[in-house]
């Protein structure tokens, strides 16, 4: 069972469940994300994050703030963006693989399941966390009909892998049908809502229970 510790603190879920987080710009889904991801770590679990948004070494450094004092976690970075900025004669490592862009869909499916593979048969994992940040990025690329036969094959790997996929979308720079096509994929969504007085943002859930 994977737990939703310091996020929502009563809430497990199964092994292979795929959760979306959407909100508006500037609400804290990413860090709700990341919240979840590190909290995994600190107690052992795997992680491994996509980013189509901000190169490996970002987060990386981003990452490393939230996780226990002198902890060294088992790590894995898709990097969808360095390869795309220019930089082209650069190798894959332990903690890093490179996909061509965000449109390099079958390369990010191919490194993500590399990890997924090296994390439970050689690093012993049986726990992992997956973090894919962005959805929206892929909209930006390519059509919804697109990004959606490849969130379809990226969440039956993380069933097949009894890993906890968590995706984050901005849920205000896509139309509702969009919206709509896409939570068809995710056994559970959290939403934030900005709040009207300025305070902290609403979060509220679909297909969590505690």
């Amino acid at each position: 069972m994977y737990d939703l510790a310091d996020v929502l603190p009563d809430v497990e879920l199964d092994p292979g469940t795929n959760v979306l987080v959407a909100g508006p710009p500037l609400t804290g889904k990413r860090q709700i994300a990341y919240d979840i991801l590190a909290s995994g770590a600190n107690r052992g679990d795997g992680s491994i994050i996509v980013t189509t948004k901000d190169s490996a070494d970002k987060v990386l450094e981003g990452f490393d703030t939230r996780l226990d004092d002198g902890l060294e976690p088992d790590i894995g970075v898709v990097d969808c963006v360095t390869k795309q900025r220019g930089i082209r004669t650069i190798d894959d490592d332990p903690r890093i693989k490179y996909a061509s862009s965000p449109v390099d869909m079958t390369g990010i499916g191919i490194k993500l399941s590399e990890f997924l593979q090296d994390f439970y048969e050689t690093r012993g994992h049986t726990e992992n966390r997956v973090l894919f940040h962005s959805v929206s990025t892929l909209l930006m690329y390519s059509d919804l009909r697109t990004v959606f036969r490849f969130l379809h094959v990226f969440t039956g790997r993380i069933q097949s892998a009894d890993a906890l996929g968590l995706y984050v979308i901005d849920s205000t720079a896509h139309d509702d049908q969009a919206m709509n096509t896409l939570k068809q994929l995710f056994d559970a969504v959290i939403e934030l809502e900005e709040s009207a007085n300025g305070d902290e943002p609403t979060i509220r859930t679909a297909g969590l229970s505690p």
